[in-house]
C-alpha cells in the first residue's frame, strides 16, 4: 500500500523517543524557517513504533549510549542523559505518540509544537512522558494546542485507532526512524547522517561516519516543490 502525502505535507515516520529523529526534525524546521516557508511545508508526523517492532521496552543503556553522540551535533537542544530517578523512566511512548496524533487533529502546527515538546521534556529536562498528566502538562505550554479537545480526544482514545491503523499497514516500509516521505514519491532515511555502532548495539556506542548539513535544507526544497 502506497503512503498517501498530502499535499503541502512531508511524512514523518518516527517515534517521539528516537534521538536522531529529535535532531532531524530540529534540522527540518531550521531549513524551513530559514526558507520561508514555515507555513506552506508542515510534518505529517507518522508513528513508527520502536518499543513494538523491538519487542522490549524504552532501552535506557541503549539512550545513554546514543543520546551523548547525537547531543554533540546539536547542543543548543540542551540534551542531557536521564536525571531523573531510574524508577521514573518511562518504559513506553505510546500515549506520548497518541497525544501527537491527537493533536494533529487540531492542525498541522500543533502536533509539531507538542511533538517537539514531548522531545525536550524527555532528552532535555528527564520528565516521565508516558504519564498522563505530565503529557497534558506539556501540552498546556504549547500555544498552538487546545488542551481541552486534547483531553477530551485521549480519553474517547480518537487517534489510538487511526494511528496503530497505518503505522501496521506501513511499518514494513519504513526503514527506520526517522523515515521522511515526500509527495513526489522519494522517501529518505535519517537525512544526512551515516553511522555504526561499536560493540553491540545498546553495550557498545554509536559513531558518526559522515553527516552532511545540506541533506536537509536539499530535503526542505524537494518538499516546497512538491507543493
Amino acid at each position: 500500500m502506497a503512503i498517501d502525502v498530502t499535499p503541502g505535507t512531508v511524512v514523518l515516520y518516527t517515534d517521539i523517543v528516537c534521538a536522531w529523529s529529535t535532531l532531524s526534525l530540529r534540522r527540518f524546521y531550521a531549513e524551513r524557517e530559514k526558507a520561508g516557508l514555515t507555513e506552506a511545508v508542515r510534518v505529517d508526523h507518522r508513528l513508527f513504533l520502536l518499543e513494538d517492532l523491538n519487542r522490549f521496552p524504552i532501552p535506557k543503556n541503549y539512550l545513554d549510549a546514543e543520546t551523548p553522540v547525537v547531543g554533540a551535533l546539536d547542543p543548543e537542544l540542551g540534551w542531557k542523559p536521564w536525571q531523573g530517578d531510574p524508577s521514573t523512566w518511562p518504559i513506553t511512548s505510546l500515549l506520548a505518540n497518541e497525544a501527537v496524533h491527537a493533536a494533529k487533529s487540531q492542525s498541522w502546527a500543533a502536533a509539531e509544537e507538542l511533538d517537539m515538546a514531548l522531545r525536550l521534556a524527555f532528552f532535555r529536562d528527564s520528565r516521565p512522558i508516558s504519564l498522563l498528566h505530565e503529557i497534558l502538562d506539556v501540552a498546556a505550554g504549547c500555544p498552538a494546542v487546545d488542551t481541552d479537545d486534547l483531553v477530551e480526544a485521549l480519553d474517547e482514545g480518537r487517534a489510538r485507532g487511526p494511528m496503530l491503523a497505518d503505522y501496521r499497514a506501513h511499518h514494513g516500509q519504513v526503514q527506520g526512524s526517522p523515515h521522511w516521505f515526500l509527495a513526489d514519491g522519494t522517501d529518505v532515511h535519517n537525512p544526512g547522517i551515516q553511522l555504526h555502532w561499536v560493540g553491540e548495539a545498546g553495550a557498545g556506542f554509536p559513531v558518526v561516519d559522515a553527516d552532511d548539513p545540506t541533506a536537509m535544507a536539499n530535503l526542505v526544497a524537494r518538499a516546497a516543490s512538491d507543493r
